[in-house]
Protein backbone atom coordinates (compact mmCIF):
# COMPACT_ATOMS: atom_id res chain seq x y z
CA UNK A 1 0.00 0.00 0.00
CA UNK A 2 1.59 3.48 -0.76
CA UNK A 3 0.06 6.55 0.67
CA UNK A 4 -0.95 9.83 -1.00
CA UNK A 5 1.01 13.05 -0.01
CA UNK A 6 1.18 16.17 -0.74
CA UNK A 7 4.69 18.43 -0.07
CA UNK A 8 6.14 20.92 -1.37
CA UNK A 9 9.21 23.27 -1.49
CA UNK A 10 9.23 26.70 -4.00
CA UNK A 11 10.09 25.70 -7.53
CA UNK A 12 10.53 22.22 -6.09
CA UNK A 13 9.64 18.62 -7.13
CA UNK A 14 6.43 17.82 -5.56
CA UNK A 15 6.27 14.43 -3.78
CA UNK A 16 3.19 12.47 -4.90
CA UNK A 17 3.42 9.14 -3.58
CA UNK A 18 5.96 6.56 -1.50
CA UNK A 19 5.63 3.20 -2.36
CA UNK A 20 6.15 1.08 0.63
CA UNK A 21 6.71 -3.00 0.99
CA UNK A 22 9.94 -4.06 -0.34
CA UNK A 23 12.21 -6.13 1.82
CA UNK A 24 15.27 -5.37 -0.04
CA UNK A 25 16.47 -2.63 -1.94
CA UNK A 26 14.59 -1.97 -4.87
CA UNK A 27 16.72 -1.98 -7.88
CA UNK A 28 14.85 -0.32 -10.60
CA UNK A 29 11.26 1.31 -11.19
CA UNK A 30 9.53 2.24 -14.54
CA UNK A 31 6.48 4.82 -14.64
CA UNK A 32 3.46 2.93 -16.82
CA UNK A 33 2.79 5.60 -19.95
CA UNK A 34 -0.89 7.26 -19.60
CA UNK A 35 -1.41 5.24 -16.89
CA UNK A 36 -1.52 6.20 -12.80
CA UNK A 37 0.99 2.91 -12.13
CA UNK A 38 4.44 1.87 -11.68
CA UNK A 39 6.76 -1.52 -12.32
CA UNK A 40 9.20 -1.93 -9.78
CA UNK A 41 11.96 -4.98 -9.50
CA UNK A 42 13.57 -5.53 -6.38
CA UNK A 43 16.06 -7.17 -4.69
CA UNK A 44 13.74 -9.53 -2.90
CA UNK A 45 13.32 -11.59 -6.10
CA UNK A 46 9.95 -9.62 -6.23
CA UNK A 47 8.58 -8.28 -9.85
CA UNK A 48 5.29 -6.09 -9.22
CA UNK A 49 3.06 -3.94 -10.91
CA UNK A 50 1.10 -0.99 -8.54
CA UNK A 51 -1.82 0.87 -9.66
CA UNK A 52 -3.27 3.63 -8.33
CA UNK A 53 -6.59 2.73 -6.66
CA UNK A 54 -10.03 5.24 -6.36
CA UNK A 55 -8.88 5.52 -2.63
CA UNK A 56 -5.71 7.60 -4.18
CA UNK A 57 -3.07 4.56 -2.78
CA UNK A 58 -1.22 2.51 -4.85
CA UNK A 59 -1.94 -1.59 -4.30
CA UNK A 60 -0.06 -4.01 -6.52
CA UNK A 61 -2.11 -5.51 -9.69
CA UNK A 62 1.03 -8.27 -10.06
CA UNK A 63 2.92 -9.79 -7.64
CA UNK A 64 5.56 -12.44 -9.19
CA UNK A 65 8.58 -13.55 -7.04
CA UNK A 66 11.63 -14.71 -9.16
CA UNK A 67 14.00 -17.49 -8.72
CA UNK A 68 16.77 -14.90 -7.30
CA UNK A 69 17.34 -10.98 -7.17
CA UNK A 70 16.34 -8.57 -9.78
CA UNK A 71 18.94 -6.29 -10.84
CA UNK A 72 17.43 -4.28 -14.05
CA UNK A 73 14.55 -3.42 -15.48
CA UNK A 74 12.99 -2.15 -18.63
CA UNK A 75 9.50 -2.03 -19.89
CA UNK A 76 8.14 -1.48 -23.35
CA UNK A 77 4.19 -0.32 -23.42
CA UNK A 78 3.77 -0.67 -27.48
CA UNK A 79 4.26 -4.01 -26.78
CA UNK A 80 3.69 -4.87 -23.53
CA UNK A 81 7.02 -6.55 -22.91
CA UNK A 82 8.42 -6.24 -19.60
CA UNK A 83 12.66 -7.66 -19.24
CA UNK A 84 14.44 -8.42 -15.88
CA UNK A 85 17.65 -8.34 -15.30
CA UNK A 86 18.91 -11.15 -12.42
CA UNK A 87 21.97 -11.54 -10.08
CA UNK A 88 22.44 -14.70 -11.77
CA UNK A 89 23.26 -12.96 -15.13
CA UNK A 90 19.86 -14.72 -16.65
CA UNK A 91 17.28 -12.09 -18.48
CA UNK A 92 13.36 -12.81 -17.96
CA UNK A 93 11.05 -11.39 -20.73
CA UNK A 94 7.01 -11.40 -19.15
CA UNK A 95 4.12 -10.24 -21.74
CA UNK A 96 1.27 -8.21 -19.01
CA UNK A 97 -1.99 -7.71 -20.15
CA UNK A 98 -3.73 -4.79 -21.04
CA UNK A 99 -5.30 -4.29 -17.59
CA UNK A 100 -2.17 -4.62 -16.14
CA UNK A 101 -3.43 -7.35 -13.73
CA UNK A 102 -2.14 -10.54 -15.17
CA UNK A 103 1.75 -11.05 -16.52
CA UNK A 104 2.86 -14.37 -18.56
CA UNK A 105 6.27 -15.91 -18.96
CA UNK A 106 7.63 -15.54 -22.28
CA UNK A 107 11.22 -16.53 -22.29
CA UNK A 108 14.67 -16.76 -20.53
CA UNK A 109 17.68 -15.55 -22.03
CA UNK A 110 21.49 -16.59 -21.04
CA UNK A 111 22.78 -13.27 -21.30
CA UNK A 112 25.20 -12.94 -18.92
CA UNK A 113 28.04 -15.17 -16.31
CA UNK A 114 27.14 -12.59 -13.39
CA UNK A 115 24.05 -10.07 -12.32
CA UNK A 116 22.82 -8.19 -15.05
CA UNK A 117 23.27 -4.40 -14.99
CA UNK A 118 21.38 -2.80 -17.77
CA UNK A 119 18.59 -4.14 -19.86
CA UNK A 120 17.44 -2.37 -23.17
CA UNK A 121 14.85 -3.46 -25.76
CA UNK A 122 15.30 -2.45 -29.54
CA UNK A 123 11.68 -2.97 -31.03
CA UNK A 124 13.46 -2.11 -34.42
CA UNK A 125 16.23 -5.06 -34.69
CA UNK A 126 14.22 -7.11 -32.10
CA UNK A 127 17.14 -7.72 -29.95
CA UNK A 128 17.41 -7.44 -25.76
CA UNK A 129 20.72 -5.61 -25.09
CA UNK A 130 22.43 -5.86 -21.97
CA UNK A 131 25.49 -5.10 -19.57
CA UNK A 132 26.44 -7.17 -16.44
CA UNK A 133 29.27 -7.48 -14.22
CA UNK A 134 31.10 -10.35 -16.22
CA UNK A 135 32.50 -7.35 -18.19
CA UNK A 136 30.43 -7.65 -21.31
CA UNK A 137 27.70 -6.51 -23.55
CA UNK A 138 25.46 -8.92 -25.05
CA UNK A 139 22.64 -8.54 -27.62
CA UNK A 140 19.90 -11.30 -28.02
CA UNK A 141 17.58 -12.39 -30.59
CA UNK A 142 13.99 -11.90 -29.02
CA UNK A 143 12.12 -14.14 -31.84
CA UNK A 144 15.06 -16.81 -30.83
CA UNK A 145 16.03 -15.91 -27.81
CA UNK A 146 19.43 -17.18 -28.89
CA UNK A 147 22.54 -14.86 -28.56
CA UNK A 148 23.72 -12.54 -31.38
CA UNK A 149 26.96 -10.70 -30.69
CA UNK A 150 29.13 -9.91 -27.84
CA UNK A 151 32.09 -7.67 -26.89
CA UNK A 152 33.98 -8.11 -23.24
CA UNK A 153 35.42 -4.95 -21.79
CA UNK A 154 38.59 -4.77 -18.84
CA UNK A 155 35.98 -4.37 -15.90
CA UNK A 156 32.60 -4.17 -15.04
CA UNK A 157 30.31 -2.96 -17.24
CA UNK A 158 27.88 -0.70 -15.21
CA UNK A 159 25.72 1.30 -17.65
CA UNK A 160 24.08 1.57 -21.37
CA UNK A 161 22.61 3.60 -23.76
CA UNK A 162 21.37 2.42 -27.15
CA UNK A 163 20.36 4.72 -30.44
CA UNK A 164 17.97 3.26 -32.17
CA UNK A 165 18.33 4.29 -35.85
CA UNK A 166 21.99 4.32 -35.62
CA UNK A 167 22.71 1.00 -33.72
CA UNK A 168 25.02 2.61 -31.69
CA UNK A 169 25.68 1.38 -27.77
CA UNK A 170 27.42 3.38 -25.31
CA UNK A 171 28.69 1.82 -22.35
CA UNK A 172 29.87 2.86 -19.36
CA UNK A 173 32.27 0.64 -16.95
CA UNK A 174 33.45 0.94 -13.53
CA UNK A 175 36.93 2.21 -14.95
CA UNK A 176 35.54 5.92 -15.50
CA UNK A 177 35.25 4.80 -19.47
CA UNK A 178 32.76 5.14 -21.78
CA UNK A 179 33.27 3.00 -25.29
CA UNK A 180 30.99 3.35 -28.18
CA UNK A 181 30.21 0.28 -29.93
CA UNK A 182 28.57 0.11 -33.10
CA UNK A 183 26.43 -3.59 -33.04
CA UNK A 184 26.18 -5.03 -36.35
CA UNK A 185 24.64 -9.07 -36.64
CA UNK A 186 27.34 -11.35 -35.23
CA UNK A 187 29.84 -8.43 -34.74
CA UNK A 188 30.61 -5.16 -33.58
CA UNK A 189 32.99 -2.38 -34.02
CA UNK A 190 34.06 0.12 -31.41
CA UNK A 191 33.74 3.49 -32.74
CA UNK A 192 35.45 5.74 -29.55
CA UNK A 193 36.62 5.92 -26.49
CA UNK A 194 35.24 8.87 -24.07
CA UNK A 195 37.51 9.27 -20.92
CA UNK A 196 36.77 12.80 -18.21
CA UNK A 197 35.61 11.12 -15.65
CA UNK A 198 37.77 9.84 -12.49
CA UNK A 199 35.70 7.48 -11.08
CA UNK A 200 33.65 4.60 -12.30
CA UNK A 201 30.11 5.27 -14.89
CA UNK A 202 26.82 4.89 -12.69
CA UNK A 203 24.45 6.30 -15.48
CA UNK A 204 24.25 7.40 -18.92
CA UNK A 205 21.51 9.21 -20.88
CA UNK A 206 21.17 9.55 -24.03
CA UNK A 207 19.21 12.43 -26.15
CA UNK A 208 18.91 11.65 -30.25
CA UNK A 209 17.63 15.04 -30.88
CA UNK A 210 20.42 16.86 -29.55
CA UNK A 211 22.85 13.71 -29.89
CA UNK A 212 24.16 14.84 -26.48
CA UNK A 213 25.38 11.63 -24.12
CA UNK A 214 24.93 12.90 -20.37
CA UNK A 215 27.05 10.78 -17.85
CA UNK A 216 26.98 10.77 -14.23
CA UNK A 217 29.91 9.41 -11.88
CA UNK A 218 31.22 8.17 -8.09
CA UNK A 219 33.38 11.37 -8.85
CA UNK A 220 30.12 13.31 -7.84
CA UNK A 221 30.42 14.89 -11.66
CA UNK A 222 28.00 15.01 -14.83
CA UNK A 223 29.51 15.05 -18.45
CA UNK A 224 27.67 16.26 -21.43
CA UNK A 225 29.68 14.64 -24.05
CA UNK A 226 28.46 16.26 -27.77
CA UNK A 227 28.44 13.22 -30.20
CA UNK A 228 26.50 14.83 -32.71
CA UNK A 229 28.84 18.37 -32.81
CA UNK A 230 31.93 18.58 -34.96
CA UNK A 231 34.11 20.05 -31.95
CA UNK A 232 33.32 16.87 -30.12
CA UNK A 233 32.29 19.49 -27.12
CA UNK A 234 32.27 18.39 -23.80
CA UNK A 235 30.68 20.23 -20.64
CA UNK A 236 31.61 19.02 -17.10
CA UNK A 237 28.53 20.10 -14.39
CA UNK A 238 29.43 19.99 -10.93
CA UNK A 239 26.99 20.25 -8.01
CA UNK A 240 26.82 16.79 -6.60
CA UNK A 241 28.01 16.12 -3.22
CA UNK A 242 27.67 12.28 -3.78
CA UNK A 243 27.48 9.47 -6.69
CA UNK A 244 25.29 10.62 -9.54
CA UNK A 245 22.81 7.80 -9.77
CA UNK A 246 20.49 9.35 -12.25
CA UNK A 247 19.75 11.52 -15.25
CA UNK A 248 17.43 12.54 -17.80
CA UNK A 249 17.61 15.27 -20.58
CA UNK A 250 13.96 17.37 -21.23
CA UNK A 251 14.23 18.16 -24.39
CA UNK A 252 11.45 20.58 -24.63
CA UNK A 253 13.16 22.92 -21.50
CA UNK A 254 16.52 22.45 -22.46
CA UNK A 255 16.95 21.05 -18.65
CA UNK A 256 19.09 17.98 -17.46
CA UNK A 257 17.30 16.25 -14.01
CA UNK A 258 19.95 14.28 -12.25
CA UNK A 259 19.68 12.48 -8.79
CA UNK A 260 22.50 11.27 -6.50
CA UNK A 261 23.22 8.73 -3.93
CA UNK A 262 23.05 11.03 -1.02
CA UNK A 263 19.54 12.33 -1.64
CA UNK A 264 19.98 15.46 -3.85
CA UNK A 265 17.95 16.40 -7.03
CA UNK A 266 19.17 19.00 -9.37
CA UNK A 267 17.32 20.51 -12.48
CA UNK A 268 20.12 22.43 -14.65
CA UNK A 269 19.35 24.68 -16.91
CA UNK A 270 20.74 23.83 -20.58
CA UNK A 271 19.69 26.39 -22.97
CA UNK A 272 22.44 28.44 -22.42
CA UNK A 273 25.90 28.86 -23.77
CA UNK A 274 27.81 27.20 -21.81
CA UNK A 275 31.89 27.38 -21.38
CA UNK A 276 33.98 24.74 -22.01
CA UNK A 277 36.17 23.59 -18.50
CA UNK A 278 39.85 23.95 -19.53
CA UNK A 279 42.27 21.00 -19.77
CA UNK A 280 44.60 20.96 -16.56
CA UNK A 281 47.72 22.36 -17.79
CA UNK A 282 51.51 20.85 -16.62
CA UNK A 283 54.55 22.76 -15.13
CA UNK A 284 57.46 21.73 -12.97
CA UNK A 285 56.76 25.68 -11.28
CA UNK A 286 54.16 27.77 -10.44
CA UNK A 287 53.09 29.87 -13.40
CA UNK A 288 51.56 32.43 -11.82
CA UNK A 289 55.35 33.35 -9.91
CA UNK A 290 58.05 30.86 -10.92
CA UNK A 291 58.35 28.86 -7.89
CA UNK A 292 59.22 25.70 -8.05
CA UNK A 293 57.21 22.32 -7.33
CA UNK A 294 58.36 20.04 -5.06
CA UNK A 295 59.60 17.15 -7.94
CA UNK A 296 61.44 20.34 -8.83
CA UNK A 297 64.98 19.46 -7.53
CA UNK A 298 67.13 21.76 -9.82
CA UNK A 299 65.33 24.48 -9.44
CA UNK A 300 64.63 24.05 -5.59
CA UNK A 301 68.89 23.29 -5.18
CA UNK A 302 69.74 26.83 -7.49
CA UNK A 303 66.83 28.82 -5.91
CA UNK A 304 67.84 27.32 -2.43
CA UNK A 305 63.92 26.95 -1.83
CA UNK A 306 61.23 24.97 -0.66
CA UNK A 307 59.11 23.07 -3.18
CA UNK A 308 55.48 23.80 -2.98
CA UNK A 309 52.32 21.76 -3.79
CA UNK A 310 50.72 21.71 -7.08
CA UNK A 311 47.30 23.16 -7.60
CA UNK A 312 45.24 23.49 -10.86
CA UNK A 313 42.49 26.99 -11.37
CA UNK A 314 39.25 25.73 -12.56
CA UNK A 315 39.24 28.35 -14.62
CA UNK A 316 41.81 28.93 -16.67
CA UNK A 317 43.41 25.35 -16.00
CA UNK A 318 46.93 26.63 -14.79
CA UNK A 319 49.62 24.98 -12.71
CA UNK A 320 49.53 26.71 -9.27
CA UNK A 321 51.07 27.17 -5.84
CA UNK A 322 48.94 27.48 -2.99
CA UNK A 323 49.37 31.04 -2.09
CA UNK A 324 48.93 31.96 -5.96
CA UNK A 325 45.23 30.51 -5.54
CA UNK A 326 43.87 31.24 -2.33
CA UNK A 327 40.69 32.43 -3.43
CA UNK A 328 37.55 29.94 -4.31
CA UNK A 329 34.59 30.64 -6.49
CA UNK A 330 31.60 29.01 -7.95
CA UNK A 331 31.49 29.80 -11.70
CA UNK A 332 28.26 28.41 -12.97
CA UNK A 333 28.45 28.31 -16.71
CA UNK A 334 31.58 26.56 -16.46
CA UNK A 335 29.27 23.56 -14.61
CA UNK A 336 30.97 24.46 -11.52
CA UNK A 337 27.61 25.11 -9.13
CA UNK A 338 29.58 25.31 -5.58
CA UNK A 339 33.24 27.03 -5.20
CA UNK A 340 36.01 25.37 -5.92
CA UNK A 341 39.75 26.95 -6.51
CA UNK A 342 40.61 29.25 -8.87
CA UNK A 343 43.92 31.46 -9.10
CA UNK A 344 43.81 35.41 -8.19
CA UNK A 345 43.97 36.54 -11.45
CA UNK A 346 40.98 34.71 -12.43
CA UNK A 347 39.13 35.41 -9.40
CA UNK A 348 39.18 39.22 -10.38
CA UNK A 349 37.37 38.83 -13.22
CA UNK A 350 34.73 36.78 -11.90
CA UNK A 351 31.41 39.11 -11.36
CA UNK A 352 29.24 38.75 -9.08
CA UNK A 353 26.43 38.28 -12.02
CA UNK A 354 28.87 35.11 -12.98
CA UNK A 355 28.31 33.29 -9.45
CA UNK A 356 24.56 33.47 -10.49
CA UNK A 357 23.03 29.44 -10.14
CA UNK A 358 22.28 28.19 -13.14
CA UNK A 359 20.81 24.85 -11.30
CA UNK A 360 18.75 24.13 -8.68
CA UNK A 361 18.88 22.05 -6.03
CA UNK A 362 16.35 19.93 -4.08
CA UNK A 363 16.16 17.41 -1.17
CA UNK A 364 14.93 14.17 -2.19
CA UNK A 365 15.07 12.95 1.63
CA UNK A 366 16.14 9.48 0.57
CA UNK A 367 19.61 8.18 -0.21
CA UNK A 368 18.45 7.49 -4.08
CA UNK A 369 19.96 4.31 -6.19
CA UNK A 370 17.89 4.66 -9.40
CA UNK A 371 15.46 7.53 -11.44
CA UNK A 372 13.79 8.08 -14.21
CA UNK A 373 11.37 10.30 -15.83
CA UNK A 374 8.24 9.93 -17.61
CA UNK A 375 9.18 13.52 -19.59
CA UNK A 376 5.54 13.74 -20.91
CA UNK A 377 4.18 13.88 -17.85
CA UNK A 378 6.28 15.65 -15.87
CA UNK A 379 6.91 12.42 -13.67
CA UNK A 380 9.82 11.54 -12.09
CA UNK A 381 10.26 7.87 -9.86
CA UNK A 382 13.04 7.69 -7.08
CA UNK A 383 14.30 4.66 -5.47
CA UNK A 384 16.10 4.26 -2.00
CA UNK A 385 18.44 2.24 -0.05
CA UNK A 386 15.45 3.19 2.31
CA UNK A 387 13.35 0.54 0.14
CA UNK A 388 10.90 3.12 -0.73
CA UNK A 389 9.83 4.11 -4.07
CA UNK A 390 9.13 7.92 -4.53
CA UNK A 391 7.12 9.27 -7.37
CA UNK A 392 7.38 12.80 -8.00
CA UNK A 393 5.68 15.82 -9.89
CA UNK A 394 8.68 17.70 -11.60
CA UNK A 395 6.25 20.15 -13.07
CA UNK A 396 6.91 23.18 -10.99
CA UNK A 397 10.93 22.11 -11.11
CA UNK A 398 11.29 22.36 -14.96
CA UNK A 399 8.08 23.98 -16.01
CA UNK A 400 4.41 23.37 -16.35
CA UNK A 401 4.55 23.51 -20.25
CA UNK A 402 5.19 19.40 -19.44
CA UNK A 403 2.09 19.04 -17.60
CA UNK A 404 0.08 17.05 -20.64
CA UNK A 405 -1.80 14.19 -20.35
CA UNK A 406 -1.97 14.45 -16.14
CA UNK A 407 -4.59 12.12 -14.82
CA UNK A 408 -6.09 13.91 -12.17
CA UNK A 409 -4.84 14.21 -8.85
Amino acid sequence: MAAEIRSRSPRGPVLLTKIPGHREQVAAARLIPREDGVITASEDRTLRVWLKRDSGQYWPSIYHTMSSPCTALRYHHESRKIFVGQDTGAIVEFLISDDFNKMNFIKTYPAHQSRVTEVIYSPGTEWVISTGHDKCVTWMCTQSGTQIGRHSFASWASCLQYDEDTKYAFVGDFSGQITLLKLEQNSCSVISTLKGHEGSISCLYWDPVQRYLFSGSSDHSIILWDIGGRQGRTLILQGHHDKVQGLTYVQLTRQLVSCSADGGICVWNMDIDREEAPQWLESDSCQKCSQPFFWNIKQMWDTKTVGLRQHHCRKCGQAVCGKCSSKRSSYPIMGFEFQVRVCDSCYETIKDEDRTPLATFHEGKHNICYMTMDVSRGLMVTCGTDRLVKIWDMTPAVGCSLATGFSPR
